[in-house]
């Protein structure tokens, strides 16, 4: 026999349970809907090339600065750890394999998601709350062929070169580090980067850091498009598009790696 009150408690947990498959479930639609309008005319080029301006070269600075802040933190760390145990020599190998597979691409989409994740949901959902969503319908345009397709694919685009921009810049401040604390030569800290970290360790991040610039575009614009309750709601949207897009990618991220692991073995 159960509780008094048991009922009221299960019930809300349920409903807020189906309601997060069902957003997931309308994402997956949504993004079919993205890819279906990518590929069948008319495609908007020039708002591709504006979002890529906006989305990729807005996010340099921040990029520029979570790169050389990883690089010179992993680095000190590493270095000062290892070098207890005689191992300093590794500290190049370990820092460049971490950043390549896992510490760029995680750090800087979680960064990113911040900046473009929350402002397509405040964009489109303060679009979609003055109606202006609706006017682009009654002109006989779809709005996720005209807001959606250009910022999924310049997050797509954008992503992976700020990850690349973020991985050298980290590599970079570790070679500094090594230099200055453990007095390496800068060319042997190179020589050792580059005889650990192979093509395909370089290429998973990348690959990484697009999937999760397509989760960020996707979850940003589907909240933007679904915005309701004016000014608040455009505030709870971004609020949600944010947490959302985070938690997706730490998940994401570890399927993925998964995955790499088995591929390659190692």
């Amino acid at each position: 026999m159960s509780q008094p009150g048991t009922n009221e408690i299960e019930l809300p947990e349920a409903k807020a349970l189906i309601d997060r498959f069902y957003d997931v479930g309308m994402m997956v639609y949504f993004f079919a809907t993205i890819i279906k309008c990518t590929f069948s005319r008319p495609f908007y080029f020039m708002r591709l090339v504006d979002q890529i301006r906006a989305l990729g070269l807005g996010s340099i600075s921040i990029t520029i600065v979570i790169g050389l802040t990883m690089g010179l933190v992993m680095t000190l760390n590493f270095g000062y750890g290892l070098a207890k145990f005689g191992g300093v020599l590794y500290v190049p190998a370990v820092v460049s394999l971490s950043l390549a597979r896992e510490m760029a691409p995680i750090f800087t989409s979680l960064l990113v998601a911040g900046r473009i994740g929350s402002g397509m949901a405040a964009e489109i959902g303060s679009m979609n709350v003055t109606q202006q969503v609706d006017a682009i319908r009654a002109l006989g345009t779809n709005p996720v062929r005209v807001l959606v397709v250009p910022r999924f694919w310049s997050a797509v685009i954008s992503l992976p070169l700020l990850t690349s921009l973020s991985c050298f810049l980290g590599i970079l401040g570790g070679m500094v580090v090594c230099q200055n604390e453990f007095g390496m030569p800068p060319g042997f800290y190179i020589n050792k980067v580059l005889d650990t970290v192979m093509i395909h360790d370089f290429l998973s991040g990348m690959v990484k850091s697009g999937i999760f610039g397509a989760i960020i575009a996707i979850v940003g614009c589907w909240r933007g498009l679904a915005t309701v309750g004016g000014t608040r709601g455009v505030g709870e949207s971004t609020t949600w598009v944010v947490v959302t897009s985070s938690i997706a990618i730490l998940i994401t991220d570890f399927f993925i790696s998964k995955i790499f692991l088995l591929i390659w073995g190692h």
